[in-house]
C-alpha cells in the first residue's frame, strides 16, 4: 500500500508552485498594472514629483506593514488553500473570515470582468471598431484566461511568464526612452504640483489600487509546495522590486516631458519610451495579468470557504479535479459572475466598493495579526522575527485611513456589508470547525484583569453574586441552575458543584451529566466535579480553595432539605445544619430554596404582570442581601414585571414611623418595592400575608443545627403552607447605599492621614527639642563670660531663664519620644493594611511592567 501511494504523493508535489511562479509573479504583475502605464504619469505631473513620493511612500508603507503582518501568521501555522479567507479566519474567527471570505471572492470574480472591459476599450481604442467591439473583445479575454484557469495553476502561470516577459520590455523601452529625453531643467520644474491640480488625496486614490495586488500570492497558498518560506519572500521581493520600479519611473516622467503634457495625457509612457509598441503591448499584458490573477484567486477562496462548510449553500464548491485539487467548479461560477459584469457595463460604484474590499481584507490581515500577537498565546512562534505586533496595528489603522481618504461612503458600504453578513454567520452557525486566537485572547485579557483587579481596594459597590450551586441529582437540578441565573441577573458567575463520593473513574461521566443538564437548561454556567473520601471532607476543602485570585465565590445556594433536594453534603439533617454553619465561618452567604415540582410548575403558569415577590425584611446584612438579590431577579425577562413588597415590622416604633423608616432605607437604596409593616414576624403572619405570593424571601435562622424560621419554630411546617420559598442569611457585610469613600479605600485613607498628622507632631517635637538646646547654650554662654560688677541680677536672671528652658526640654523631649511611638504605630497600621490588600508599590509596578511586556 505504502509504496502505490509514493508515484501519487510525488505527482503532487510536482504539481506545486515554488516562490517564484506561486508568489512573486502573480503579486508583480498585479502591482504593476494600468496604474504604472496609464495614470503613473498624470499623478506625476498633476501633483508634482514631491506630492508623487509621499503618495508612493504612504502606499507603500501600507503595503510593507501588511506583507510584515502575513509574514508573520504564514510562518506561524501551516497555510492551507484560501489565502486572506484561510489567514483571518483561523485568526479572528469563522464570522470574520466568513464574511470577508465570501466578498473578497465576489471583489475578485468582478475584478476579472473589469479588468477585461478594460483590455476590451485599450484594444478597441486602436482600431476603428463600432461601438460594442470593447465589450465583445472583453468576452473573448475572459474565455481565453478561463481556458487556462480551468487547466489549472501550471497553465496559467506559463501564462504569466509570457505576460512577464512583455512587462519587462516595455518597461526596459521606458527607462531607455527617458534617459534619452532626461532633462534637469524638466525635473526641477515638474517638484511642484500643476496649479489647477487635485488634491492630495484624490491623486492618492488615483494611484492607491497599483499596490493592491501585493496578497495575490497568498491566493495561492494551497497551491505552494511550501507557503510558510514561499510566502513572506516572494511578497517582499514582489513589493520591493515594484516600489524600485515605481520611484524609477516617477522620476523618469518628471525628467522626460513638461508638466502641462504629463497632466493632460494618458497615454504619456508611449512618448516616452523607445519602442511606442511595447508600452501598448505592455498595457494590454498588464490588463491580462491581473485579471488572469484574479481568476486564480477567486476560486481558491471560494474552494476553502466552501471546504469550511460555513454556507451550506457553497458546500459543492469545495470539491476540486485532478490531484492538484483544482477548484473548475469554482472557475465555473468566477467566469459567470464576471461575464455578467462584462454584460452590465460600467459599474463606477461596484468598483470602487471592489476596493475597498481588498483594503478591508488588508487592515483585517493586520489586525489579525495584531490579535494574535497581543492574545500572548504560548503557540504563537512565527519564524519571521522582523515582526512587533504594533507595526500590525499601525497597518490596521493606516488601511482605514485610506479608506476614508479615498472614498468614505463606498468604504462605509462595503463595512456595511462585511458586518451584515459577520452577523448573519454570529447567529446561524453553532460550532466552529477549527481553532482560532480569539479564546488565547480571552484568557489573556482574563489574566491582566484579575492582577488589576488584586491591586484595587475591596469595596460594597463592587459585590456582586458569585454562586456555588450544589446538586448531586438531576431530579430539580434545572430549576437550580435557572434560579441561581435569576439571582446573578448576568452580574455575577454561577459554577454547578457536585461532590462524588464514588470512584475517580466516574468524574468524567458526572462531568459529562453537568454539562448536558447545563446545556438543557439554557443558563451559563460552569460544571465542576469534586471528588473526595466524603461529602463534608470534599466540601470545605473546596469552600476555602474555590476562587482564582481575587475572583472568589461569595454564595452558596443549593435546595432545601426534602425527598427532592440535593442534600447539601449529606442527607442526615443534623449534619445538614453543620454544614451549613462550616459555610457561614468561612464567610459564605447562604441561599436555600425551597422549590416543589407543583410549585414551580405553578410559577412558570402564572401571568408575568401578576407575579409578586415577597420579602420580610430585618434591618442588617441579611435584610439587605434579600433586598438586593430581590431586586436583581427583576432584571430578567421572566422577572420583569413583577412587583417588590418589601413587609416589615414595627419594633418598638408606631406605624407611622416605621413605614417612613423603610420607605427612606428603600430610597436610600434605589430599590422600587411597595412598602408594607405587619406586626410581627410570627409564622401565621408570613402565611396570611405571602400564601399568594411568587416567590417569598425570608431569614434564615440556624439554632443548634437546624433551621427555624423566624418565631424560633422548624422551618419545615412554614415552608409547607408557602408557595416558592428562598431562605437568606448573610456572612459578608453588604451595604447597598455605600459612598465611595466607604470601605477599605476610605479606611486606607483615614489610616494615611492619621500617619501624617503624626509625622508632623514628631517633626514639630523635634524642632522643640532644637530650640530648647540652642537657647540652654546660649544661656550657658552667657554665664560663662568673665563676671563683670553690676551684672548680678542679671545672672540671676539667666539662671532663671535657663532653669525654665531645661524643663522645657524636658518636656519637649517627652513629647518627642510619644510622637515617634505614635508614629511607630502609625507606620505599622498603614503597612499591614497595605499588606493585607496588596497594595505594594513596588508589586503595582512589577503588574505594570508585566502587563506591558
Amino acid at each position: 500500500m505504502h509504496k502505490k501511494s509514493e508515484p501519487s504523493a510525488v505527482k503532487v508535489a510536482e504539481n506545486k508552485l515554488g516562490t517564484f511562479a506561486g508568489v512573486f509573479t502573480p503579486s508583480i504583475l498585479t502591482i504593476l498594472g494600468l496604474i504604472l502605464f496609464m495614470r503613473l504619469g498624470y499623478v506625476v505631473g498633476s501633483g508634482g514629483l514631491l506630492q508623487t513620493l509621499l503618495i508612493i511612500f504612504i502606499a507603500y508603507t501600507i503595503s510593507i506593514l501588511t506583507s510584515i503582518s502575513l509574514s508573520a501568521i504564514a510562518t506561524n501555522l501551516k497555510v492551507r488553500g484560501g489565502g486572506d479567507y484561510y489567514l483571518i479566519s483561523r485568526t479572528l474567527g469563522l464570522e470574520f473570515g466568513g464574511a470577508l471570505g465570501l466578498v473578497l471572492f465576489l471583489a475578485q470574480s468582478v475584478s476579472i470582468g473589469f479588468y477585461c472591459i478594460g483590455f476590451g476599450e485599450v484594444v478597441a481604442g486602436l482600431f476603428p471598431v463600432t461601438h460594442g467591439m470593447a465589450q465583445i473583445i472583453a468576452l473573448v479575454a475572459i474565455g481565453g484566461l478561463f481556458f487556462l484557469a480551468w487547466m489549472g495553476a501550471d497553465w496559467a502561470t506559463r501564462f504569466q511568464y509570457i505576460v512577464m516577459t512583455i512587462i519587462c520590455l516595455a518597461l526596459i523601452s521606458f527607462f531607455v526612452g527617458g534617459g534619452l529625453l532626461w532633462d534637469s531643467a524638466l525635473l526641477q520644474g515638474n517638484w511642484q504640483p500643476a496649479a489647477d491640480a487635485p488634491t492630495f488625496w484624490v491623486l492618492f486614490a488615483v494611484f492607491f489600487p497599483a499596490v493592491t495586488g501585493f496578497t495575490q500570492g497568498v491566493s495561492m497558498s494551497g497551491d505552494l509546495q511550501d507557503p510558510g518560506e514561499s510566502l513572506p519572500m516572494g511578497t517582499f521581493l514582489a513589493v520591493g522590486i515594484s516600489l524600485i520600479v515605481y520611484l524609477s519611473a516617477a522620476f523618469f516622467f518628471a525628467g522626460s516631458l513638461p508638466q502641462a503634457l504629463l497632466s493632460s495625457d494618458y497615454e504619456a509612457m508611449n512618448r516616452v519610451a523607445w519602442l511606442p509598441i511595447f508600452i501598448i503591448a505592455g498595457v494590454f499584458a498588464a490588463t491580462l495579468s491581473s485579471a488572469m490573477a484574479s481568476f486564480l484567486g477567486a476560486p481558491r477562496i471560494l474552494q476553502s470557504l466552501a471546504a469550511d462548510k460555513i454556507f451550506p449553500i457553497l458546500t459543492p464548491f469545495a470539491k476540486g479535479a485532478g490531484p492538484a485539487n483544482n477548484p473548475q467548479r469554482a472557475v465555473l461560477l468566477a467566469a459567470a459572475i464576471a461575464l455578467l459584469t462584462v454584460g452590465l457595463g460600467n459599474l463606477n460604484l461596484i468598483a470602487s466598493v471592489v476596493a475597498m474590499f481588498f483594503l478591508i481584507s488588508y487592515g483585517l490581515l493586520n489586525y489579525a495579526t495584531y490579535f494574535e500577537a497581543s492574545s500572548a498565546s504560548p503557540s504563537f512562534r512565527p519564524r519571521f522575527k522582523w515582526f512587533h505586533k504594533y507595526a500590525s496595528l499601525a497597518g490596521a489603522l493606516l488601511c482605514l485611513l485610506a479608506m476614508l481618504a479615498i472614498n468614505w461612503e463606498t468604504g462605509a458600504l462595503a463595512v456595511a456589508l462585511i458586518f451584515g453578513i459577520y452577523q448573519y454567520l454570529q447567529r446561524t452557525v453553532k460550532q466552529s470547525r477549527w481553532a482560532d486566537s480569539r479564546r488565547s485572547y480571552h484568557l489573556q485579557q482574563v489574566r491582566e484583569h484579575l492582577l488589576q483587579i488584586s491591586l484595587k481596594l475591596e469595596h460594597p459597590r463592587d459585590w456582586r453574586p458569585q454562586i456555588l450551586a450544589f446538586s448531586s441529582s438531576r431530579e430539580r437540578r434545572s430549576q437550580l441552575l435557572k434560579f441561581s441565573t435569576w439571582l446573578e441577573a448576568g452580574s455575577g458567575l454561577t459554577t454547578l458543584v457536585h461532590i462524588l463520593e464514588k470512584s475517580p473513574a466516574q468524574k468524567v461521566a458526572a462531568e459529562n451529566e453537568l454539562y448536558e443538564d447545563i446545556a438543557q437548561s439554557g443558563v451559563q454556567a460552569f460544571p465542576l466535579v469534586i471528588n473526595a473520601p466524603s461529602l463534608e471532607v470534599g466540601s470545605e476543602l473546596l469552600l476555602q480553595s474555590f476562587g482564582l485570585g481575587p475572583l472568589k465565590a461569595n454564595t452558596i445556594l443549593i435546595n432545601y432539605l426534602g425527598t427532592y433536594t440535593q442534600h447539601f453534603f449529606t442527607p442526615k439533617l443534623k449534619s445538614f445544619g453543620k454544614n451549613l454553619h462550616t459555610a457561614l465561618r468561612l464567610g459564605y452567604n447562604l441561599v436555600v430554596l425551597d422549590a416543589k415540582e407543583s410549585e414551580w410548575q405553578q410559577l412558570e403558569l402564572q401571568a408575568a404582570e401578576q407575579r409578586r415577590i415577597d420579602i420580610w425584611y430585618t434591618p442588617g446584612n441579611s435584610g439587605s442581601l434579600m433586598l438586593l438579590l430581590a431586586h436583581l431577579m427583576t432584571r430578567s425577562d421572566f422577572w420583569e414585571l413583577t412587583e417588590l413588597r418589601v413587609l416589615s415590622t414595627v419594633q418598638g416604633k408606631d406605624s407611622k414611623t416605621a413605614m417612613e423608616r423603610l420607605e427612606q432605607e428603600l430610597e436610600d437604596s434605589r430599590i422600587d418595592a411597595n412598602a408594607l409593616i405587619v406586626d410581627d414576624f410570627s409564622s401565621s403572619t408570613i402565611h396570611r400575608y405571602s400564601k399568594d405570593a411568587s416567590l417569598v424571601f425570608l431569614p434564615l435562622t440556624l439554632k443548634s443545627d437546624q433551621l427555624v424560621d423566624c418565631s424560633g419554630l422548624a422551618v419545615d411546617a412554614l415552608l409547607a403552607v408557602l408557595p416558592l420559598v428562598v431562605l437568606v442569611v448573610a456572612a459578608q457585610n453588604i451595604e447597598l447605599d455605600a459612598d465611595p469613600e466607604q470601605g477599605v479605600a476610605g479606611l486606607l485613607a483615614e489610616t494615611e492621614d492619621r500617619l501624617n498628622a503624626a509625622q508632623e507632631r514628631a517633626k514639630q517635637a523635634e524642632e522643640k527639642v532644637i530650640t530648647a538646646n540652642l537657647a540652654i547654650e546660649k544661656n550657658l554662654n552667657a554665664l560663662l563670660k568673665p563676671r563683670q560688677q553690676g551684672d548680678g541680677e542679671e545672672r540671676v536672671q539667666l539662671y532663671s531663664e535657663l532653669t525654665e528652658i531645661r524643663q522645657q526640654l524636658d518636656k519637649a523631649t517627652r513629647r518627642a519620644a510619644k510622637a515617634e511611638a505614635k508614629l511607630e504605630v502609625r507606620k505599622q497600621e498603614f503597612e499591614q493594611l497595605q499588606k493585607k490588600h496588596h497594595l505594594n508599590h513596588n508589586a503595582d509596578q512589577e503588574v505594570k511592567s508585566d502587563s506591558e511586556s
